[in-house]
Order: C-alpha cells, then structure tokens, then sequence
C-alpha cells in the first residue's frame, strides 16, 4: 500500500505588497481618520460608504501604472456578470454611485469617503498593494470655487492634524495648461499657434520630424506619467524617460517615451517655470501655452483659483502655483493638487530627506459621463492615509503607542465572578479593562502580561485583601519609571503601589490615571 503523502504546512507569511496593522497603529489611525472627517463634515460634505468590489468597466482605465495584468486592479470574470475587481480609488466608485443615484442626490453631491484601495502594482519599499485613502469629493459644480474650497479645505486638514505652516505646501496646477503646452508643440510655427513663444520655437523643429506613429499628442498619457515622476527622478531623469529611457536605481532599463531631446527640454523648462510669486509664474504660463485656447483657458482657471484663496486668507505661505505638479491618473482634465510635506525625517540609514507628497487630486469633468453620455463636472482631492500617519509618527506627532487596558489580575481561579465585577465596575465608568484569562498560577507571569499589554495599573486582591475588603493597587508606569530612575530614598517616598478600600476601586484608579498612569 502506497504511503499518503504528507500535506505541507502553509507557510505564516504576508502576501507581497501587504502588511499586518496592530492595536496601536490601527488605534491612530482611527484617531487620525475622525480628525480628518471632522473637517470634511465642517465645510458640509456628507459621509458615502460604497461597496469595495466594482465591475471593471465601471472602474475604467485610469491607472498610471499599465505594465501590470488588468491594467494594475486585482480582478477575477465572474460566470454570470462579467469582470468584477477590488476598488483601486474612492473616485471611481463615486462617478459609478452618482451616475446609478443622481435623481435623489442633491447638485451639487458633496460626500467624503474613506476606507482601503488595492492595486496590482509591483511593491516595493513603502509601496503597499492596499493602503487607506480618506476622499472629500464635489460632483455638480462646475465652477472652479470648488477647486479652490478643495484646496483650502486640503491646508485647514493639515493644520488640523498638527502640521504648521511652514511644514507644508499645497500645489496647483493646471491639466488644460499642460495639455495646451504639448498641443503647442505638435503645431509649426507657420500655424500661427506658440509662434511667439522662445520654448516653443525651440522644440517645434523637433516636433515636425516625427512620424504620425510618434508625434506628441500620441504619446500625450505616457508623458504624463513620465512628468509626474519630476520630483523623484529630477530633470535629468525626465529627459532621459521622455527620450531614450535610463537605467532606475536597481539597475533595470526603463523604455523611453520616444521624443527628441529639444522636446523633452521644453517640457522640463514648462516644469520648471515656477517663479516666486504667483502672478509672474501665470505670466510664464501664458507664454508656454501660446495662442492654445486651451492652455489658455487653464491659465485663466489658475488666476480665478489664486483670486479665490488670497480672498479667504490662504497666502503662498499655504497654497502655491506650481507647474510641476501633473498626477498621474488619466481621468483628471482641469486643476490638478498635490499637498507636500516640507519638513525632513531621517531614512533607514540615518539620512535627511523630505518626506513629500500626502494628498493629491483634481477636476475630473468627464468620469461620470462615461455612464451617463452627460458631462457632469467634478473635482475632489485624495488623502494617503497611510502615508500621512507615517509621516506624523516621523515628525514625533502621533503617541507611539495607545494606553493599554487596566488589567485585574486573578489570585484566586475561584473568585472569578469577583474579579469580574471588578472589571465591570471599571468599564461601566468608561474606563478600559480587562481580566487575565491565562493560567494564573504564576503571578509574575500576570504582571509581564499586564507589562506586554501597556496597562497602566494593576488590580490585586488574594484572600486576605479579600477578607479586609480592600484591594492593592500597581501603578505600573510609575513603577517602571522608579525602577530605572529613581534612587533608594526616593523609591521609598513615592511606593508605586497603594491599598485602597474595595468601594473606592473605580474613583482610585480614575485618580491615577488623570495624574499620569496611563
């Protein structure tokens, strides 16, 4: 008789691209996630919580990342209704949510949204294939007002979760002014169109050469996802993606775009034409749009929105013109945001570096219409949950960890219901506690658990308290904090442990917490 063959163990180990949150973490981030909401809620967007799982034709194709199976979702093809795939953004699922709802919605739709995304993205040293995003969202409006209250309401964000001016900018451009910049240059000077401008003229030569296969406006996505690797990659590194393509930092060849170098110059020099005020930088972007009407167009919507936040007390000190800033999503077609955290935290290896960007969006006028054959205007702006807490907890901001429970230990297995009462007691008066419920033979062992679980004080009480009616009382961070500090003299005069009558349990350990135990 053959002998069965053993099943292997699975293997304990987290999926590439995912990660474990525990107590504290999920703690803060919750913490983090109201703070957020409350603002969203005070410039009156509503909460939406849509379904994790959409068809793929309502998810569409707008990732930046292409060179992944089903376009960068996780996706499976169901028998009876086609491809279904995990939600990649809170944007998507919006533009499907109004589309299917919009006669019982008011317009304009104000709703904000969080909750975790996944995409089938290559994952890499901070870069999850889920990570939390917190949206606020207007559908309906088409003035870029609502741009600008998106951008304020981006700063009023930050500033509320502890970030000062000075430790942060907002972004903004414009899509319409970049796509008016490239259409420029597919455009001979003769045509009339960018003829008077320098960066123009110095590109369109380049530009005549191509073939109809490899002009500029074809390549017009890839060198959107190219330009929004500026701040990463650096001039260099874009010119060499727009043309020949570079080698990255492990080594691996990245194909080029396909423009000419005196192309992929006038991009770069677009990129960089941020000046020091705002008035000069529109300036300049006017002259790289040319006669384009609708780079024209964006520049206009860029003085309205600066307009629009100087009259509300927004300065340059919070929210700037900068024509470096594209995003990489294809579904944007007018402003565009990005919110960069300016300060400096320390890499693995000990390193000064800027954290960056922690927010992005934009105006996404034609999403909704894929279901509606209408236009329907829309801007909104996405928080990196993740990413943000990151940096918080980096800049010394957020607590390392969250209080642990009051643990009361158990010294007699047949007093169970006693120390449940005292448990109850403590929970009924709002504070967090807890039994030990592992073997309580050793009371040491109760003590490391207590230790291991962060509480703050620990409940005693054997048979002989038991029959005195009183109760010991640990202060354990007290006792940690004597145990490595404090000398002989000192130990003596401040005991990290206290008896207490039994009906003074609950106002006892209140008391110690509010001076500090926890």
């Amino acid at each position: 008789m053959a002998k069965v063959k053993k099943q292997p163990r699975p293997k304990a180990e987290t999926p590439k691209g995912f990660r474990d949150y525990f107590g504290a973490e999920v703690t803060q981030r919750k913490a983090m996630l109201d703070r957020i909401a409350a603002v969203y809620h005070r410039y009156g967007f509503d909460a939406l919580e849509s379904g994790a799982v959409e068809t793929v034709e309502a998810l569409g194709k707008f990732l930046p990342d292409v060179d992944r199976p089903n376009e960068g979702v996780f996706a499976w093809q169901e028998e009876d209704s086609g491809w279904l795939a995990l939600r990649y953004d809170l944007t998507a699922p919006l533009a499907r949510v109004y589309a299917q709802h919009r006669n019982d919605l008011p317009t304009p739709y104000r709703r904000y949204a969080m909750g975790p995304v996944w995409r089938n993205e290559k994952p890499g040293p901070g870069r999850f294939r889920q990570f939390y995003q917190c949206d606020a969202d207007t559908v309906g409006a088409a003035s870029v007002a609502a741009d600008a209250e998106i951008c304020a309401m981006l700063a009023d964000v930050l500033e509320e979760l502890g970030i000062p001016r000075g430790d942060y900018v907002v972004r903004v451009n414009n899509r319409k002014v970049l796509d008016g910049m490239l259409e420029t240059m597919c455009y001979p000077p003769d045509a009339g169109l960018g003829k008077d401008n320098p960066t123009v003229r110095q590109s369109i030569e380049g530009a005549l050469k191509h073939t109809a296969e490899k002009t500029v406006r074809e390549n017009m996505p890839a060198i959107l996802r190219t330009i929004d690797k500026f701040d990463k990659v650096g001039e260099a590194g874009v010119i060499e993606l727009l043309t020949n393509g570079r080698k990255d930092a492990s080594g691996a060849f990245i194909e080029g775009v396909g423009l000419l170098h005196e192309e992929a110059q006038a991009v770069v020099r677009f990129l960089t034409s941020k000046a020091d005020d705002a008035s000069t930088t529109l300036s300049n972007l006017r002259g790289a749009v040319g006669q384009s009407e609708l780079g024209l167009e964006g520049v206009q919507e860029l003085e309205t929105i600066a307009e629009l936040l100087a009259k509300q007390g927004y300065g340059p000190d919070r929210i700037v013109i900068d024509p470096s800033v594209v995003r990489g999503l294809g579904y944007y077609t007018g402003p565009v945001f990005e919110a960069e955290l300016t300060f400096e935290i320390k890499d693995e290896k000990g390193r000064p570096r800027q954290f960056g960007s922690v927010a992005g969006g934009g105006r996404y006028d034609d999403l909704v219409k894929r279901f509606t054959g209408q236009a329907v205007p829309a801007t909104g702006v996405s928080i990196g949950v993740d990413r943000l807490l990151a940096a918080l907890q980096a800049k010394g901001r957020m607590e390392d960890h969250a209080a642990g429970p009051v643990v009361v230990t158990v010294m007699d297995r047949n007093r169970m219901g006693d120390y449940q009462a005292m448990v109850s007691e403590l929970r009924a008066a709002g504070l967090r506690a807890e039994v030990y419920l592992g073997n309580p033979k050793n009371f040491g062992n109760q003590l490391n658990y207590a230790d291991a679980r962060g509480a703050p004080v620990a409940v005693i009480q054997g048979s002989e308290e038991a029959a005195r009616g009183v109760v010991q009382l640990k202060d354990l961070v007290l006792g940690a904090k004597i145990a490595s500090e404090a000398s002989l003299e000192e130990w003596k005069a401040q005991p990290a442990q206290r008896e207490v009558p039994r009906d003074q349990l609950v106002a006892t350990v209140q008391a110690m917490l509010a001076g500090g135990a926890a």
